[in-house]
């Protein structure tokens, strides 16, 4: 039996969006006027306003094979929202403009939407706007996402000081590992469909690269414990990368242990299946979005007391560089061989 396929023509543009946004709840108490105007209207009552925005391409960042509509209307808000909580703000609104071929019906444009409703819910914000236009193949999706702070609480990514300690949130190279996984059964799908997927045990990586959480809860509790980071950037590029940015933002370099990077046993087994070293997925894998940040040295007896943050390393002298010292003792130049979105 066939779904009903509703082709997105017989609503019309304004139709659509109409359709979309039927069900669109305002939770924000700042939200004066949402979607349904020539642009919305917000106020932040004194505090400051962070804005970030992402490009999303089919075939780039996502591949439909593999993934869910309603997973990317999910990730497509959470990688957004991650990026508000790097600059230690809260997120309050998004707005959504899709770019969509006639290959998408109505109905699977609802199911991307139920992800970004759900992800709205969860953490909080209200989708105020955006666009949908046609594109002649591909699935586009630009996400903005808007936040606010304490007047000059913001963190940026150049404030990162000699013995500073270096702290990650969660997990490293999960994603990375549920990409591969997922890209070698869609290979051997291609080679003969009637192969069943081999998924079993691997929920968590698969999770993390399908349904990513920005980490709110860390924001929340580096807040309650009165930590203000001295530099931060989420990790959606690997760690080598984000940590090189600190580290050319902040003038400084850094070492950081390699038997000290978290990586998950699920993590593990899956590298060491793909004769992968599970620390170079770490470091080189991408779109963990966990949050990476510096802290005065101060800090640390607070730090300790969250299983969910590790101290990696410490800021060092410019003139030192950025090393990783493994856990033989060797000390090698960290190079940012993350992912790339130019392919090099």
């Amino acid at each position: 039996m066939d779904q009903e396929r509703t082709e997105i023509a017989s609503l019309g543009e304004f139709g659509l969006i109409d359709h979309l946004t039927r069900n669109n709840d305002t939770r924000q108490a700042g939200t004066l006027l949402g979607v349904g105007d020539d642009a919305a209207v917000i106020d932040h009552f004194g505090r400051q306003t962070v804005i970030t925005t992402d490009l999303l391409i089919e075939g780039i960042h996502f591949d439909l094979m593999y993934t869910p509509l309603k997973h990317l209307g999910y990730k497509a808000i959470a990688a957004n929202l991650s990026d508000i909580y790097a600059m230690n703000a809260t997120p309050t609104h998004v707005t959504m403009s899709i770019g969509i071929s006639n290959r998408f019906s109505v109905e699977a444009l609802d199911e991307f939407y139920e992800g970004i409703y759900a992800a709205c819910e969860k953490y909080n914000v209200d989708l105020i706007g955006g666009d949908t236009s046609s594109s002649q193949k591909g699935f586009v999706i630009s996400v903005t996402a808007i936040g606010e702070v304490a007047p000059d609480k913001f963190v940026t990514r150049s404030g990162a000081k000699a013995n500073d300690l270096i702290c990650v949130s969660g997990d490293l190279g999960a994603a990375y590992l549920g990409l591969q996984l997922l890209e070698r059964e869609k290979k051997l799908y291609l080679e003969n469909p009637n192969i069943q997927p081999e998924l079993s045990n691997k929920d968590y990586i698969i999770g993390r690269i399908l349904k990513p959480e920005p980490r709110a809860d860390i924001i929340d509790w580096l807040q309650k414990q009165e930590i203000v980071p001295t530099a931060m950037i989420d990790v959606s590029d690997g760690l080598s990368s984000e940590l090189l940015h600190i580290c050319k933002q902040s003038g400084v370099g850094c070492v950081i242990h390699e038997e000290k990077i978290p990586i998950h046993d699920e993590s593990r087994e899956m590298a060491l299946e793909f004769n992968l070293d599970p620390t170079a997925c770490a470091l080189s894998g991408g779109e963990d979005y966990e949050l990476l940040f510096t802290v005065k040295q101060e800090e640390y007896d607070k730090i300790v007391l969250t299983e969910k943050i590790s101290v990696i390393g410490y800021i060092t002298d410019i003139s030192e560089g950025a090393q990783l010292q493994t856990r033989s003792g060797n000390k090698y130049a960290l190079t940012a061989q993350g992912w790339n979105a130019f392919g090099q």
